[in-house]
Order: structure tokens, then sequence, then C-alpha cells
């Protein structure tokens, strides 16, 4: 008898202290539990190991993004790749870039759509990637230096502007918003990577996100089949509308493809 009321005691106790437990986890400790996930791409034999982050909306958080740029050169990434949203407030921009400077790695981004919104000058950004040895890419494809592999940028909805290939090397897409794989109509690459989503932020296991923002498709996280190749979506670093996460923690991507 003793021993049944010491049970329903705890699991009072368990069922009253959840919710506490869940707010302290929302708020407190995976919005910067940073996950590092390493992911072979299935194909030819990989060439490059990248680092990919994206959404930091940086807001001041100097230690998480400190924190961020640490993790990325302790990979020794052959490169990084960014896709789209360092900050919502052009005021954060310079201390932004002042430590995305500090990647060991060339660092290849684009812009997303706050990046845009929040006015921020492309110019002071595209300077503080080539300092890395990458390059800011609005709408344009690059060379990765020794020939191998071409990087594409894409900064809005229109794939327009994107060359088939010529099939020599590995092809490099960068896009801010998933749903751009669906817009490439016979266009093919051996990696897209994208962002956007956060991963929903909050997630019911066996389900997945209750909301999500436009320009997601049917990509939510994780590593996709497309018609125009794999396609990995990161859940970020940062948070948007509400600083939390629940069973979606921020992650930093290690990619050999």
């Amino acid at each position: 008898m003793l021993r049944k009321l010491g049970a329903r005691r705890a699991l009072r106790f368990a069922l009253l202290a959840l919710p506490s437990v869940c707010v302290v986890d929302a708020l407190l400790l995976e919005p910067e539990w940073i996950a590092t996930r390493r992911l072979k791409i299935p194909g030819r034999k990989p060439r490059f190991r990248l680092a990919h982050f994206t959404d930091l909306h940086y807001r001041g958080d100097r230690a998480l993004l400190k924190g961020v740029v640490k993790r990325i050169n302790s990979l020794s990434p052959d490169l990084a790749c960014f896709t789209g949203d360092i900050i919502e407030e052009k005021r954060h921009l310079g201390e932004a870039l002042d430590l995305l400077r500090g990647v060991r790695s060339p660092l290849y981004g684009v812009p997303g759509n706050h990046d845009y919104w929040s006015g921020a000058p492309f110019e002071e950004i595209a300077r503080a990637f080539e300092a890395t040895g990458g390059a800011w890419l609005v709408d344009r494809e690059t060379a990765f230096p020794g020939g191998a592999l071409s990087i594409v940028g894409a900064s809005s909805h229109d794939a327009g502007f994107i060359a088939k290939g010529d099939g020599k090397g590995k092809r490099l897409l960068l896009t801010h918003y998933p749903a751009f794989a669906d817009l490439l109509k016979g266009r093919r690459f051996d990696l897209i990577l994208a962002g956007h989503t956060h991963g929903g932020q909050i997630r019911i296991p066996f389900w997945g996100a209750p909301f999500l923002p436009w320009g997601t498709g049917r990509y939510e996280m994780g590593l996709y089949r497309t018609p125009a190749g794999p396609l990995y979506v990161n859940p970020g670093i940062g948070t948007f509308y509400a600083p939390v996460r629940i069973f979606c923690r921020p992650e930093i991507t290690l990619l050999e493809f």
C-alpha cells in the first residue's frame, strides 16, 4: 500500500512538473543546444566535405554565433555554406559579419527573405564572405578553387538564370527556399542546400511541424530526393516569431558529396 501511494505521488509530481520542464527545454535548453549532424550523400564517390548552417537571425547573441563559428572550424570542412537570413534588423549586421569572418574555410552564401526585408547592404556582406575565400551568391554561379565544383546561388523564386551544366565535375545549389527545388525543370545538381523552415521550431514526435513558413513545399527538414537531385533542409540556428524550440535542435550539418 505504501509503495502504491509513493508511486502515485511520484506520478502526480511528474505530471505537475512536466509543463515546467517543457518550458525550460523550449526557452533555455534547445535554442542553444546545437547539434552536429553528419551525412554522406548517396551517389558518386564523395569529393567534398562541407559544413551547412542557416537562418542565424542574429540579434546580438554573440556567444551563440561564436560557438557556431568555432564548431564549423573544428570540423575542418573544404567549404562552408550558408543559406540565408543572417539578421532581422540591419543594426546587427556589422557584428554578425565580424564573427562570420572567423570561419576558416571558404564561406559561400545566399540571402534569405529577412536579409532583404532588413535592407542589409549586400556589398558589405559580399566583402565579408570574400574575406574567407568564398562568395556571396545573388543569382549567379562560381567555381570552387580547383574547378571540380560549381556553386550556384539562387536568391529568389526564379530559376531562369541557372544553366543546365556541362556534366564535368560536381554542382552545388544554395537556395533559401526548399520549394525552389521543384522549379528547376531539368537542371540537375549533386546537392541542393536550403533553410528557411527552421524545422518548424516546434515538432510533434512521429508527426512533424504544425506550422511552417511559405516557400517550404513538402520539404520540412532533413534529406529529400527531388527530380533535381538530393535536397538537404537544415533546421537553422536562430529562431523567428518566438525564441523556442521543441524536439527541433539548431544544427550544423557536415555533408560529404
